[in-house]
């Protein structure tokens, strides 16, 4: 079955970075679109980021553009958000999940890395 692990969050202080990773197994990684969610206490959902499968199209939510940057690694499963720049409305529960922004499969993903954001 699909697997998504999700690792790489923490701890950082504003205008810090931290380099999120998603390992992935059950499917055809390369097959397949993938995206970066986040929810935060209180809130639905939030769709961050999505890359194709082939990493020629890569879309962001306003939100992060210009400070994070979403990859891929087809040959070991691996997708990844590098997060620059971080504000204390970043803080939130980060998920990667199977699909673009249009095909989300929110069901797919894992049990997410708390990224905290704070002086």
């Amino acid at each position: 079955q699909v697997q998504l692990v999700e690792s790489g969050g923490g701890l950082v202080q504003p205008g810090g970075s931290l380099r999120l990773s998603c390992a992935a197994s059950g499917f055809i990684f390369r097959n397949y679109d993938m995206s970066w969610v986040r929810q935060t206490p209180g809130k639905g959902l939030e769709w961050v980021s999505s890359i194709n499968f082939g990493s020629n199209r890569k879309d962001y939510a306003d939100s992060v553009k210009g400070r994070f940057t979403i990859s891929r690694d087809n040959a070991n499963k691996t997708l990844y958000l590098q997060m620059n720049g971080l504000r204390p409305e970043d803080t939130a529960l980060y998920y990667c999940a199977r699909g673009g922004r249009m095909s989300l499969d929110t069901r797919t993903r894992g049990q997410g890395t708390q990224v905290t954001v704070s002086s």
